[in-house]
């Protein structure tokens, strides 16, 4: 058989500029995207004696702890909201975003070993991560909204949901975006600077008390507040509250500027992810 005659299934070939992404592969490979999401979850909890019970219960005790420093301590408002649902509320979103963006920045490091053996796209491991902590904010969002009808049944507490209730889906979807693409870019340059794990680690703390988890935007003034409201994750919080309880405002302003934030973050981070990837053996 001559090499004209020769019809192959598939061809790898090197990418050879930036902008070479392929993201028809991702769908190709769809199903390995779906085994790693299983083999996550499974792997997490396989030699837990509670398991996936983890799940209620860090959630449970950081917004306890919370409450005792932030409410009962400190005696920081939280906006006429129950301060155990304005705690869980801003945890369980924060966890979500947390999670993608820590895990999704050891891609590299972690899975050298199964990307120096087998050809599949790159991307495939981090967005598993993404959807796989999708299981995690499920049953979160679960233990919320029992909390609430507890909290509504035997308390003064209000419960107000209002139309913006629509848009929170596409605020996870935000949330997802923009910590898959801080991830990668974090990724991308820890196989080169293995110091910048240390520096993320530290900075993901940091991140979180410049956003609203455990106090409303109102309760800031001055450059302050000019600060949090910069932060991209800052209107996801306040609308997810606002949907629920009908308090402060629905900030379409601020959603349209995290939608820029996000894809921009990603577009930048596909990018060096896809310029990164050809070569990191060589550092790793």
């Amino acid at each position: 058989m001559t090499e004209k005659e020769q019809r192959w299934s598939e061809v790898i070939e090197p990418k050879r500029h930036l902008f070479d992404i392929r993201l028809k592969e991702l769908w190709q490979y769809r199903d390995l995207i779906l085994l790693f999401v299983k083999r996550d979850f499974v792997a997490q909890y396989k030699q837990t004696i509670l398991g996936p019970v983890w799940l209620f219960l860090q959630p449970f005790f950081t917004t306890l702890t919370f409450y005792i420093v932030f409410t009962k301590i400190a005696a920081i408002p939280t906006d006429s909201i129950d301060p155990i649902l304005f705690y869980l509320s801003g945890i369980t979103l924060w966890n979500y975003f947390s999670d993608c963006l820590t895990k999704t920045s050891n891609t590299f490091l972690l899975n050298a070993n199964v990307f120096g053996k087998v050809y599949f796209p790159r991307l495939v491991s981090p967005i598993s991560i993404v959807i796989s902590n999708l299981y995690k904010l499920g049953i979160q969002l679960l233990m919320f909204i029992a909390i609430l009808i507890y909290k509504v049944i035997f308390s003064d507490q209000q419960f107000s949901p209002n139309l913006t209730l629509i848009v929170f889906p596409f605020s996870l979807f935000l949330l997802a975006i923009l910590g898959l693409g801080l991830g990668i870019i974090f990724s991308s340059l820890t196989t080169k600077y293995r110091d910048l794990s240390f520096l993320l680690t530290f900075g993901v703390q940091l991140f979180m008390y410049i956003t609203p988890v455990i106090y409303p935007v109102s309760y800031t003034s001055g450059w302050i507040k000019s600060i949090i409201q910069l932060n991209p994750l800052t209107p996801l919080m306040e609308n997810f509250r606002y949907a629920f309880f009908s308090v402060g405002h629905f900030d379409l302003t601020g959603l349209i500027y995290a939608t820029l934030f996000s894809f921009s973050t990603l577009g930048i981070g596909v990018l060096i992810f896809n310029q990164v990837e050809k070569n990191f053996m060589d550092t790793v």
